[in-house]
């Protein structure tokens, strides 16, 4: 089983990365907040020392101009993709709170890094309300897009939804509602499910995601749903009731979560999170800058369900 150095790449929040046509790719939350940029790499280890390729940087103005979080990079029928939330100086003055909305920037050149990026605009959804963490895939023969929302009825900061898209900016039908947080580890500091992220084993999809606050609550939950079962009825998909990879005190890894999924060369799943390795944060954990990006190898049980273990201790 393969491991990786620990910290994997220093101050990079709600990393992503990308296994396309065998090369990798990563972008991730930077500690200001106010750009997107992209790595590239022959290999996984490769990513560590690649060249920083800043894509996009936010306007001074408008609904994207303020805290670019959680960007994630897809290609779809051939042109690339990068989903992220924002919000704007208004919301943070006024409301003193965050106002995020989805966001999508598309590229039809061949090459990402040195392509044009054009705003397709917001992704809007049914309710106009604090919204992130998009990501997208497909299955059963259709995209599907699947984020976290604040719903206007439900108790808490954010649930996750799943609906088919139209195109890759463009939502099709009503979205339903997967999960929200009902566990005690879902609802620490904040009731949130957040950052989910699609796996594909055997025969059943899961999804990962987030729970609690960003400090050393925070910690990863589980969905999964037979391959063939229809994704759009709830009923249709199991939680775990237990966190799957939380903090451990021991290895002095702390709030690790909004991870994503990549794979070696040999097939091998990744996760691939962050976390921080201490707990004493000065002010908001927000703009503490030390949630650092970390692999680790999923390993899979008999019984087809992922085991992610626990943090790896640092080793650099």
């Amino acid at each position: 089983m393969q491991t990786w150095p620990n910290p994997f790449i220093e101050q990079r929040a709600d990393p992503y990365i990308l296994r396309h046509e065998g090369e990798y790719y990563f972008i991730a939350s930077v500690p200001e907040y106010d750009r997107l940029e992209i790595r590239r790499a022959e290999s996984l280890d490769g990513l560590r020392s690649a060249e920083q390729v800043v894509v996009w940087r936010k306007p001074e103005t408008g609904p994207m101009s303020e805290l670019i979080w959680a960007p994630e990079l897809h290609c779809i029928d051939g042109k690339w993709y990068i989903y992220f939330a924002a919000t704007h100086t208004q919301a943070l003055d006024k409301l003193g709170m965050f106002q995020h909305r989805m966001f999508a920037l598309e590229c039809s050149d061949n090459d990402p890094l040195t392509g044009t990026w054009v705003e397709k605009g917001q992704i809007t959804t049914p309710f106009d309300t604090f919204a992130l963490d998009a990501t997208t895939f497909v299955h059963q023969g259709k995209r599907w897009y699947l984020w976290a929302q604040k719903a206007p009825d439900i108790a808490g900061n954010s649930n996750l939804y799943l609906c088919e898209m139209e195109n890759p900016w463009t939502l099709k039908g009503e979205p339903v509602m997967l999960s929200k947080p009902e566990y005690d580890w879902e609802c620490r500091g904040f009731w949130v499910n957040e950052g989910p992220a699609v796996l594909f084993h055997g025969d059943r999809l899961f999804i990962s995601y987030s729970a609690s606050a960003t400090d050393e609550n925070y910690c990863m939950g589980l969905l999964w749903i037979d391959l063939n079962a229809d994704p759009r009825n709830p009923a249709n998909w199991h939680k775990s009731p237990q966190p799957v990879f939380t903090t451990s005190y021991e290895n002095r890894q702390y709030g690790p979560g909004h991870n994503s999924f990549t794979q070696t060369p040999d097939g091998e799943d990744v996760l691939v999170y962050h976390a921080r390795n201490y707990t004493e944060i000065e002010g908001d954990p927000l703009y503490d800058p030390n949630r650092h990006t970390r692999l680790k190898t999923v390993v899979w049980k008999e019984n087809g369900m992922p085991d992610f273990g626990i943090p790896s201790a640092d080793t650099v």
